[in-house]
Formats: structure tokens, sequence, C-alpha cells
């Protein structure tokens, strides 16, 4: 027999993020420590600390405590627990949701509202892939919509298999279509507003040329994976996650019977329904976020597992249950937080923004914008969160584009795609990596599906930048 072919095997999420934490602490022994002054500054979301131009200033590496700012063995190997720390509320939310959605699925409701869905769509059941599109885009473009996607992987997965889909169109269904409305920001407080805000731009000038570029990003993404998955549906060997969908569909038990929903199955749909509604509206009539998030899932948890009829001892049974399936997405989290931890604690951020921002002066308005875009970039990797990198870069990025000559405009919309693009991307970016635990879809898998897209979906971003900053 001869030899076998050696594979090229992605490492797994944990060693890649574990990876990088060793890297960035190994830059704070070459990278210089330093730091930006800032200040207070009141935006249309409220007070922020943001740094302040010009006032960078390196600092010792070694404080007159005998404290030093370099990050050694001990410090990457805290981080870790510090970043599961300091995304503590997230993960605990995760965990929540995890529980909340194993109680629902021991009642059988989905299955059963499923398989009713369907049947009534009948020969225009494709039409679910646009239309739940179309709706997380637009949590995504107006308030941010992102951490509070995985319940909706659990939600959607049966419903794709269902219709003879695999699990990466509902992956691309729920978290493509929220990354790109967040990229595509309109009055996203956490994107645009922030950024806007931060730069001293009032009124949002740009709003109806933000809105043409929802539009004609949902369109694009919208084709794609609607496109795909009725390939896949014709062919389902020919998914890139066939084999693992298999095993899926059979733990989750999806069959086809004609079986009718019973009275309590409904009461569980409707108070599913009845909480999501809810949630929706504490998101943008209040701006919930995780723990009030976390209320209502426990909450909507504990009637659905009355309301089934399920006893005392599964109701919490199933909710441990749940907590396990779901502890490995919820861990990802906490440790990509690690990363910016080990960071902060070298104070490189601000040194590395600082050299950045020298190059992008004197250029011309077209590669001003494109350098910006690859600095934003690459910036993500080290702050993922758009309100962080915006509190961090803007104050810098909109004065550059008044000393070129460009529309600051153009900084905010550079801002919003190069960091949602790439944290589409990036295995230290929460939300995908999380995703793709609770889809069990791997890295590998999912760039092989996604660089053609992600490539087109760039150059239109660079279009949309190079226009922002060139409006008058």
């Amino acid at each position: 027999m001869g030899e076998k072919k050696k594979r090229i095997r992605m490492p797994h999420a944990c060693t890649l993020i574990f990876m990088l934490i060793v890297v960035v602490a190994i830059m704070t022994w070459l990278i210089p420590s330093g730091e930006f002054q800032r200040q207070i500054v009141e935006t249309s979301t409220g007070e922020r600390n943001v740094v302040v131009a010009g006032t960078y200033q390196q600092v010792s590496k070694v404080a007159e405590d005998g404290t030093s700012l370099r990050q050694g063995i001990a410090a990457v190997l805290m981080a870790p627990a510090r970043g599961i720390q300091s995304a503590i509320e997230v993960i605990a939310f995760v965990f929540v949701i995890g529980g909340v959605f194993q109680i629902m699925a021991k009642t059988n409701a989905l299955n059963m509202g499923i398989r009713k869905v369907v049947k009534k769509l009948g020969n225009k059941e494709v039409m679910i892939i646009p239309i739940l599109m179309l709706l997380f885009g637009l949590g995504g473009t107006t308030f941010g919509m992102s951490d509070e996607l995985v319940p909706f992987y659990l939600l959607i997965m049966p419903i794709m298999f269902s219709m003879g889909y695999d699990s990466m169109t509902t992956f691309m269904t729920v978290c493509l279509s929220a990354s790109i409305g967040y990229a595509a920001s309109t009055i996203n407080p956490f994107n645009v507003l922030v950024a806007q805000g931060i730069s001293g731009i009032q009124g949002n000038p740009q709003l109806i040329f933000r809105m043409i570029q929802w539009f004609i990003m949902m369109a694009i993404i919208i084709a794609f994976v609607t496109i795909r998955a009725m390939k896949v549906r014709k062919n389902p060997e020919s998914s890139i996650v066939y084999e693992e969908d298999l095993k899926k569909r059979k733990e989750m038990h999806i069959q086809d019977n004609d079986a009718e929903m019973t009275k309590r199955q409904k009461l569980v749909i409707t108070v599913f329904i009845l909480g999501m509604i809810l949630v929706v509206f504490g998101l943008v009539k209040f701006g919930w976020y995780m723990n009030e998030l976390s209320m209502c899932f426990m909450g909507m948890g504990l009637l659905i597992g009355i309301f089934g009829g399920l006893k005392e001892n599964e109701i919490a049974d199933e909710f441990i249950n749940g907590v396990k399936d779901i502890s490995f997405a919820a861990m990802v989290i906490g440790l990509c937080s690690g990363i910016m931890v080990v960071a902060s604690d070298g104070m490189i951020i601000d040194t590395v923004l600082n050299s950045l921002s020298n190059i992008l002066e004197g250029t011309s308005n077209a590669f001003f914008i494109i350098v910006m875009y690859i600095v934003q970039s690459l910036l993500t990797f080290l702050v993922p969160s758009s309100s962080g990198l915006a509190a961090l870069t803007m104050p810098i990025m909109s004065s550059l584009c008044d000393l070129q000559g460009a529309n600051p405009e153009g900084a905010v919309t550079v801002l919003q795609y190069a960091n949602q693009l790439t944290n589409i991307m990036s295995p230290v970016a929460g939300t995908t990596v999380a995703g793709l635990a609770v889809c069990r879809i791997s890295f590998g898998k999912w760039w092989k599906t996604i660089w053609k897209l992600f490539l087109l979906l760039t150059v239109v971003a660079l279009i949309f930048c190079v226009i922002s900053a060139n409006m008058a």
C-alpha cells in the first residue's frame, strides 16, 4: 500500500486562540508600550472615553513600583481565565439559552411546528431563506444584532434540515445576514452612531447612501446563499458538511410524518413567539443587553417546560443537558477575550495605532482609504468590538480625513466594513466562532465556502468607502 497523503488540517479553534494569545504576549516584549490621553466625550449613545489625537507618549516597560508590562508565561496562562471573566455576561447568556432550547427540544414542539410551516409553504419554502436573511440584516443594521444570534442557530437548523438544506445554509442565513447588515449599518448605535458621535459628525448625513449600501450588500448575500442552498437541496452530497450533517439530523430526529401538533405543543410555540417579540421590543425600546435577555429566555424556558407537560426534574435535567451542549461555544467567546486582556495589560494597542496612523498621512484619497481599511482590519484582530474599535481609532482616523481633505464619514464607513468583514473570517471574533461552534462547522470549511464571496464583498465595500470619503 502506498503512503497516505498528509492533509493540511486547520488547528482547533481553541489552539488558534491560544496561539494568538502567545503572539500578542511576545509583541508586548518587542513593541514599545505607550498610551494616548483620553477624555470623556458626549456622543449620540452617551458619554465615551475616547483617545485624544496627538497625545501619544511612550511609557516605560517597568513602572516605578517594579511592575513589568512585558507579558510572560504567567500572563499567557492567566489570559484565558481573565478573558472568561471579562466576558462573563455573554457567557452566562449563552449557557442560559442553551439550556432553554434544550427544554424546548424535549417538547418536540419546534419540529412539529416546522413541519407544519414547511407543509403550508409547499413549493415556495425556499422563500424562508431571503425572508429570514432580511430580518437578521435589519437587526444588524438597526440595533446591532450580534451576540443575540446564538439561539437562532438552534431554532433555524431543524427548519433547514426539514427543507433539505445543510447546516452551512443555517450558519450563513443567520450569521452572514446579521454581520453584513451590521457592516452596512444605517442607525446601528454600536457602529455608525458611536463612530459619528466621536468624530463630531451630526445628523447621520449619509443615511440615504447607507440605506442604498444595505440593499446592495443584502441583495448580494441573499442571492449567494439562496443559489447555493438550492444546489445543495438538489444534490445533498455536494454539501461541504454532508457527512457531519448526517449525524446532526439523527440527533435532531428530523422525520417526515403527518402527525398533528398537540395543544401543549401549540402553547409552547405561542410562548416562544411571544418571548421573542418581547426580546426584540426590549432590544429596540430599552436597549436590553445580556442580563435582561437572560431574564427573558429563562422565563420562556420555565413556561415552555410547564406548558409542555414536563416534570420539575425533567426541566432541570434538560436545562443542564443544554448547558453541556453549548459549553464549547460559550467558552470560546471567553477565550477570545483573553487576547485583548494581554494586549491591554502590555499597553501596546496605542503604540500600534500611533505608528500606523503616521503612515496614512500624505497619500491620495483612494490609496488613503484602502490603507485605512487594511489598518482597521488588522486592528480588528486586537479589538473585534466595533464600538471599542471606534472609541480607539475614530479620533485619529477622522482627523486624518480632515488632513487629507476627505469627508470624515469615509472613516466611519471604513470602520463599519473593515471591522465586520474581518470578523466574519476571523478566528478570534466571538460571534463568528460561537456560531460555527453551535453549528459544528470547522473554520476550514467555512473559509472554503465563503472566500470568493468575501473578496466580492470587500471590493464592493471599498467602493462604498471611497465614495463616502469623496462625498461633499
